[in-house]
């Protein structure tokens, strides 16, 4: 573990009340909302802008409930500090998220999409990296694990839909969607969908919604195709995760280790 459990308690402190701060003013300002819907209008991988929304307010929530358990947690009591290792080894990443987000939305609202670009890729990517390298497969019967999984992966499965979109918008104002374009696009959303979990992966078809959604108001044949891309990927999360349940289990891959035996016996 990098960093002490006071330290974790004391960096994701102000990034959540920043980020909470910054979504408010964003949601309650004039401009930003003209801005918003401008840029969800404006290039070939923009979703419907109410899909963000609906997918943050549930976020939300399950962030607040993995803080009062980061908060809660003894590290003093040997059942209970298992579970807190693993929250502070995300710790980084959640508050690296969380400023890049804040950071995004002054640049989002000063017209400066190529600045506000840098913060989205940083997240974006930070998040996926905890994702695939760093995050211990999850014990169901782990609390902190579930949470832990859930936020992380939420993260990083809006991070996608971010990156595509800012990243769009920022260089490719106004352009249709290009063959290469749909191609890397499926391409790309069937490759992730076949090596994720019901949580990534039910990001990855969210995604595909709202960019569906998004696109029928612009481009009707493109949304379909983005619709037909959510339901391959849907597809292909069900038939992999079926075939091989990605959490505890006989076919999960994943086996106790000496810390989870010594908190069985405590």
């Amino acid at each position: 573990m990098g960093i002490s459990y006071s330290t974790a308690k004391w960096m994701v402190k102000r990034p959540h009340l920043e980020l909470s701060i910054g979504q408010e003013e964003q949601l309650t300002s004039h401009t930003g909302a003209d801005l918003l819907l401008d840029r969800f209008r404006s290039s070939a991988i923009c979703p419907q802008p109410f899909f963000i929304a609906g997918f943050f307010f549930p976020q939300q929530l399950f962030q607040l409930a993995w803080l009062y358990r980061l908060y809660k947690l003894d590290p003093k009591k040997p059942s209970e500090r298992g579970e807190l290792d693993q929250m502070v080894d995300f710790v980084p990443y959640y508050t690296v998220g969380n400023l890049c987000i804040a950071t995004w939305m002054i640049f989002w609202n000063s017209e400066r999409l190529d600045l506000s670009n840098i913060f989205v890729v940083i997240n974006s990517l930070s998040q996926l990296f905890y994702i695939t390298a760093k995050l211990p497969p999850m014990n169901t019967n782990s609390t902190s694990s579930i949470l832990t999984h859930v936020v992380s992966k939420t993260f990083a499965g809006i991070g996608v839909l971010d990156l595509l979109h800012n990243g769009s918008v920022a260089f490719a104002k106004d352009q249709p969607a290009t063959t290469m374009v749909k191609a890397l696009t499926g391409v790309g959303f069937g490759l992730a969908s076949a090596a994720s979990d019901w949580i990534f992966g039910g990001c990855l078809v969210y995604d595909l919604v709202a960019l569906a959604v998004g696109q029928s108001a612009i481009d009707g044949g493109w949304a379909k195709m983005l619709g037909a891309f959510a339901v391959g990927s849907a597809a292909i999360v069900g038939a992999k995760n079926l075939a091989r349940p990605p959490y505890n289990g006989a076919n999960s891959g994943y086996s106790k280790t000496a810390t989870d035996e010594i908190q069985d016996r405590v």
